[in-house]
Parts: structure tokens; sequence; C-alpha cells
């Protein structure tokens, strides 16, 4: 039999069942996140521990990164009595709106230990360039000036 040692988290957790802010499809759960740029890279990474792979959809609609989850509880025997759950089940959800700058065609997804990782490259016309700048000489030729 397992001790809690803080009686307020049983009640913080029975006001979420009771509030309905267990997720659910209509009304999926805020997943947390992390968001930075790394070299050409913008990072996203996601906390969905005890998610299945195969229960992770992600989508791109224009610039708008839809990513949702679903964790169902462990399938369990006759023989299982639980005596506490904690773990929030149900379907989380979050919405991302990307910036034109990125390069949504190629997103690469990753999921490792619990936490899904987004890398999205940022596109090629938004890295800084040199821009040449053009010079009329007395002859009507023009000379390439680096800037």
């Amino acid at each position: 039999m397992l001790m809690r040692t803080d009686p307020f988290r049983e009640m913080d957790r029975i006001v979420q069942q009771l509030s309905g802010t267990s997720g659910t499809w209509s009304k999926p759960s805020v997943m947390p996140m992390d968001a930075y740029r790394e070299g050409d890279d913008y990072v996203i990474a996601f906390d969905l521990p005890g998610v299945t792979p195969e229960a992770i959809d992600i989508d791109v609609e224009r610039n708008m990164l839809t990513v949702k989850a679903e964790r169902r509880p462990a399938a369990k025997n006759d023989t299982v009595q639980m005596e506490l759950s904690e773990r929030p089940l149900g379907v989380f959800s979050r919405q991302v709106m990307l910036a034109d700058t990125l390069d949504t065609e190629r997103i690469q997804a990753d999921y490792d230990a619990g936490v899904l990782t987004l890398r999205i490259p940022i596109a090629e016309r938004a890295k800084p360039r040199k821009i040449s700048i053009g010079s009329t000489g007395s002859a009507g030729d023009r000379k390439q000036i680096s800037g």
C-alpha cells in the first residue's frame, strides 16, 4: 500500500476530475512544451510521458502546427486493485502558430523518453545574406561592390 505524503494533492486531483480538466477529444488538456532556436533549426519539445508514438498525431496546415496525443489507462487484469492513480489520462493537445520564416515542408519529429521533439528548419529565404551593390561607371559599365 502507498502512503500519501501530501493530502492536498488528492483533493487537487479530484477537483480536476470534477471540473473536467482531464482531456477529452472535444476539450483536450494542454501539454507542456519548450521552444528554442538551435543553429538553423527551430526546436519545439513536448512532454508526453507514457504516450506511445502511435498515439501521437502531428499536423501542419498553413502555419498552424497541431500536436495531439492520447494517454490511455494501462490494461489491467482482474487481480489488479488500483491503490492510487495520479497520472493524468486522456487527450492532450497543443497548437503553435509558426512563422513564415520556417520551412514546414521539412519538419523532423523524434520521440524519446517521453519527449516529442520537432525540428523545423529556418527557410533559406529567411537566412541572412549579402546583397551586391551595383554601380554605374562613367562609361556606363556596371561594377559590383560587395556590401
